[in-house]
Order: structure tokens, then sequence, then C-alpha cells
């Protein structure tokens, strides 16, 4: 065991593990968990770090845990950030003189500022800061969710941890109720509610401190339309600046880059601008599913041509999806039911063997008016049609489980849960422009809760750093500032982006619709899964224990 004394006495010799230079390592720092509060039947032998009311745990402590040069501030956490070098900077130290990780850079920050240093941090962490002084604990996640920390929110020991399962043995096996509808409406759980009743999930942009246990937010999404009488060449050139200048921050240093390339609109984007900026080789890499399937490979392959790109394709069969879906869903960590989850672990394996760090176009529908938006604002225009109110129709446009619960659930299952207020209702029903709203919808919870969770746990899972440009916190707040019509104007989507993009890419990329990465799940079912499925979701090893907690939630 490492205590903090003995941490402190080495720690010279452990800085010079803990402080590498940003991008010559591609390090993760996700297995590590936190016990605050009573934590006398915590078993020291695991620890790294033990005082009074905290125990750090941790199989790499090198990777995960930093000490400020006061020594006051011990700070937790999976942290990459795109803006070092802006930090280094206010805090007067020379960009060629420092050898530190990012955590030892926030653990300077946190030391100078505070809380206050939050708003200053531009990338993707979930973070820990220990005061020792004043013995309290924070949490804090990034702007966009693309970093996960989750909590226990009862019983006199807290648990904490980047994952679910680090901290599985620590919580009861009683179901969220709630938080099971949410997940068979949307195929994964928005909010801050687990499948666990017991588990919460810190939220984008906050702070949780203990021991109040007061939640506080340091960022808030919120609509800013600027310059609405400009035109739509102003803005595009306006976010054609942004984007170069974060592009270029997320290239890695004296390696080649890899980027995750389907073709459409985003991903080509990303793609080009890796290209024109990195100076070493980009790898691009697309999948199919074999002849019989529709593909997108003469979209991705034109590009790849276009940017000069070592391109890469790989195949993936029905039985690799089936084969691969046990490994995926444990990466996943929070259950996603996303048919391009297998692909995104494939893929990521295929790029491991070329690149450390990958790109990809996630974002761009979110936050520039993709397609998916339609639905919703025909609603909003002729709900006489439909007859829907907004938080159903919006439910619908998921296309999932929202109009069979009162089926699929329960009688008492669905009694206890069909009032239950939704997450979305209060966005939904906010000021400002309706499609505004629908965006911030998709980006403060199919972001965070969906893309971003999927994407970066299956590429970490790979073994790679995964890097989301078009989700980087300025671009997010930059398209809350472009006026709706030059997102979503017409039929035309994402308007803005495509004008940013319009001088590096083919026409036949500007001028296509949006078709998405389809995945063919029925073909899959007819001629493989149908089999498989059958007999794994009939056992009655798989049901019983599923039932059992769902009965113990209803009893409680």
């Amino acid at each position: 065991m490492l205590d903090y004394k003995s941490f402190l006495t080495n720690k010279s010799r452990y800085q010079q593990k803990l402080d590498i230079a940003p991008d010559s390592a591609v390090e993760f720092a996700s297995n590590w968990r936190i016990a605050w509060g009573k934590i006398d039947a915590i078993d020291h032998s695991s620890t790294v770090l033990h005082e009074d009311k905290i125990a750090i745990i941790s199989s790499n402590p090198n990777a995960s845990l930093s000490i400020s040069p006061s020594e006051r501030f011990v700070v937790i956490g999976d942290i990459w950030l795109s803006n070092r070098l802006e930090l280094l900077e206010k805090l007067a130290i020379s960009a060629s003189s420092w050898q530190g990780c990012d955590r030892q850079l926030i653990a300077r920050l946190w030391e100078r500022w505070g809380v206050e240093c939050l708003p200053l941090l531009t990338g993707m962490f979930a973070l820990a800061i220990w005061d020792r002084e004043r013995q309290i604990l924070r949490l804090a996640r990034d702007r966009a969710g693309a970093r996960t920390l989750y909590y226990t929110n009862t019983g006199a020991t807290r648990w904490i941890a980047p994952q679910l399962r680090a901290i599985a043995p620590y919580r009861s096996s009683e179901l969220d109720l709630i938080a099971l509808r949410d997940y068979l409406c949307c195929a994964f759980v928005p909010g801050d509610r687990t499948l666990w009743k017991q588990v919460r999930e810190l939220r984008p942009g906050i702070i949780l401190s203990f021991p109040d246990e007061t939640i506080s937010a340091y960022w808030e999404l919120r609509e800013q339309v600027v310059e609405a009488a400009q035109s739509l060449e102003w803005h595009g050139a306006r976010l054609r600046s942004l984007l170069d200048t974060i592009v270029c921050e997320y290239l890695p240093q004296n390696q080649p880059l890899g980027v995750f390339l389907s073709g459409g609109l985003d991903s080509s984007s990303i793609a080009a601008l890796a290209a024109k900026f990195h100076d070493r080789t980009v790898h691009t890499y697309s999948i199919h599913f074999g002849a019989e399937c529709p593909n997108e490979l003469e979209f991705s392959s034109l590009v790849a041509r276009h940017c000069q790109t070592e391109h890469h394709i790989l195949e993936i069969t029905f039985r690799d999806m089936w084969e691969k879906l046990p490994e995926t869903m444990a990466h996943l960590d929070d259950p996603i039911g996303d048919p391009l989850t297998v692909p995104n672990l494939l893929l990521g394996k295929l790029a491991r063997e070329s690149v450390a760090v990958v790109l990809n176009g996630e974002g761009g529908d979110p936050c520039f008016g993709g397609p998916k938006n339609q639905p919703m604002l025909i609603n909003n225009l002729y709900n006489c049609v439909n007859n829907l109110e907004a938080l159903p129709a919006y439910l619908m446009s998921f296309k999932k489980c929202a109009a069979d619960l009162s089926q699929l659930l329960r009688s008492e299952i669905w009694d206890a849960v069909k009032t239950e207020p939704s997450v979305f209702t209060a966005d939904l029903n906010a000021s400002g422009s309706y499609l505004n709203r629908l965006m911030a919808l998709n980006i403060k919870f199919k972001g965070a809760d969906q893309i971003l969770t999927k994407v970066n746990n299956l590429t970490q899972a790979a073994g790679l750093h995964g890097r989301s440009p078009l989700f980087d916190q300025r671009i997010v707040d930059l398209s809350m500032t472009v006026p709706p019509e030059y997102k979503l104007s017409g039929v035309v989507e994402k308007a803005v982006l495509k004008q940013a993009v319009a001088d590096i890419l083919p026409a036949a990329i500007l001028e296509r619709s949006k078709s998405g990465m389809m995945v063919p799940v029925q073909l899959g079912f007819k001629k493989y899964w149908q089999r498989e499925a059958k007999s794994l979701l009939l056992s009655k090893k798989l049901r019983s224990p599923l039932i059992s907690s769902v009965n113990r939630s209803i009893d409680g």
C-alpha cells in the first residue's frame, strides 16, 4: 500500500512516471475508485491513498493520481485537455519547460483558482479533487460529457468511479424502474439515473461536493444567437475558423492519426481537416456488412482519395457481431441499445494496429441540425395531424418502445412509473427557438448519455484515445449562437457546417442527403441472430435474476 505520506516521500520518483508529456503515450486512468465517508472497513493493502474520510483505490496510481505543489490537493481522474498551452500561459509556465501531465496541470490550476478553474478547462475529463485541509471532496465532469463519473447516493460510505462496474460490489441490485422506463423509450438511460437505484451519474458541467452533497453547475447550455442579420457565409466562416483551431489541437504530436470515416458530411469534414493540418500519415477506416447489404463505401473511398489518406475497409459479418456482443456490452458499462456498438469496437481494434489516436465525426447532427429533428419540427407545426404533445412526440422520435410501454411492462410497474416526470420536459418547454431546444436535448442527453459514452468506452477498450472535435465544448457553444435557419434550412441539413467546409470536400459529399450508417439488423436476425437470440432470451438462467430484481423493486 502507498499511503499519502509515503507518496510524498517518494514524490520525485513517482513524478517521473506521472508527468509524461501529453501525447507521448496513450494512457487510460479509468481503473480507479474512491470510498468517501466511513472507510474503517476498507482494506488498506488495496489503497494508494488512505486518510480519515477518503480511500483511493487504483491498480495504477501513476496514471490516476497527482498532487498539487503545496501538497494540499489530490487530483484523481481521467483527463485530456486540448487547451493545455493556453492554461500553461495563464500559469506563467513555459510550454517548452513543462513536462507534466494534464492531471498535474489541473492540480496547479486548482491550487491557484479552486473551482473557478473549471470553466477554463477545455477537453475531456471526469475528476475528483480532495482538499486535505478543508476535508472537502469535489467531483466534476467536462461540459460535453465525454467522460463518465458514477457515485452511490446512499449509505455511510459513498463510492465514486468512472465506470459502473467498478462500484458494482458496493450497491444493491435493486432496479431503478424509472430508468428502466426511460431506457425502453430511448435505448439509453438519460439524465443522472442509472439502472441501479442506488447509483447516479454526474451530469456534464456539474460539480458535486461532499460532505454537504451540494450540486452546482459551472456551465449550462444556452441559446445565445448572435449576429442574426449576418449571412450564412459569415456564420460558416466563423465556424470554420474554430474548426481549424480545434482539429489542430486534437492532432497527436509526431504520430500517425486515425479517422473513422463513414462518407457522411461530419466524418468527411474531420478527415479533410485532419489531412490538411497533420504532418504525419492519416489513416481512415470504414466498414461494410458484406456484398448483400447496402453500404457507403463509394463515398468514404471518394473522401479518402480526395484527402490522400491511407484507407482501410473492414467487412463485419453477422457472426462477428454476435460473437463480439458480450465483450462489447461489458466495455459499454452503461447499457446502450445501438446496433453500431459492436462495429465501433471492431473498427477500433483494426485502427489500433496502426494508430493510437483516432478522430470521429460524432456531434454534427446534435449541434448543427441533422434530419432527425425534422419530424419533431413538423409535429410542432402540424400537431393537429397526429395529435401528439411535445413529450410523447419526442419519445416517439427515438423509434423504440415508448408507445408500447403499457404492454411491455407488468401493470404494477407501469402504474409505478407512468406519471413520473421525464428528464426531457424542462428543455422541451424552455424558451427560445424550437429547433435549438431539440438540439439542446440531443446534446445534453443523447450526446452525453449515448453517443460519447459509446464511442469513448469502445475506443478506449480497443486501446485507442478517441476524440470528437464536433462535440468540443466550444463547437457546442458556437452552435447555440448560430441562427436556427442556418442549421436546418428547409430541407437542407446542417447548412452552416456545409458552408464551413465547402472548399475542402467533393461536391458529391456536400450535396448527398443524410442516410446514416445502416446496420442490416433485420437481415441479421433473419439469417443468423434469430436462433441464437431465442435460445439466449428464453433461458431460465437469464430470466430469473432480472425478474427477481424487478420484484424486489416493486416490493420496495
